[in-house]
């Protein structure tokens, strides 16, 4: 038995101003060499465009892009024998979000354009259409666990 309590669950806080907790995992993968501020005002910002283009809620559309682009499966590196597997695991609904997000921002960043709030919204609007360069990424990981479905027996 331990002799330490048990840890208590954390909480994530929500943002200002749309009160989410996805908004502020956001902001804190935007966010680079501790800038939160920037970071509200880059996805402010992007939400503002969201807004504007598609006339819809744009809290919406984000949920719908993170929905799209989260894997339902991924690959892992697992030894055997000497030799390396990718092995197909499934992926929990945490971490498949966790790896939207982390798509999506990788993407826009690699967009051309003015600002990272143009890129990023644009990239929200395409992947909550179906497209993209972060709905791209997912497709290539599902491939990649389709093709070596053979090695599921190793998980």
């Amino acid at each position: 038995m331990s002799r330490r309590g048990t840890a208590e669950e954390k909480t994530a806080k929500s943002d200002p101003i749309y009160r989410n907790r996805l908004v502020n995992m956001l902001v804190n993968r935007i966010m680079k060499h501790g800038k939160k501020s920037l970071a509200y005002q880059i996805l402010y910002r992007a939400m503002k465009k969201i807004q504007q283009k598609t006339k819809r809620n744009p809290l919406s559309v984000l949920r719908e892009a993170i929905r799209r682009v989260a894997p339902n499966i991924g690959v892992k590196a697992r030894r055997k024998g000497g030799l390396t597997y990718q092995v197909p695991i499934e992926i929990g609904n945490p971490q498949g979000r966790a790896l939207a997000i982390r798509w999506l921002l990788e993407a826009s960043r690699k967009r051309s354009g003015r600002n990272m709030a143009f890129k990023f919204s644009s990239e929200l609007i395409d992947a909550s259409k179906g497209r993209g360069g972060a709905i791209r990424k997912k497709e290539e990981t599902h491939r990649m666990a389709e093709a070596n479905r053979a090695f599921a027996h190793f998980r």
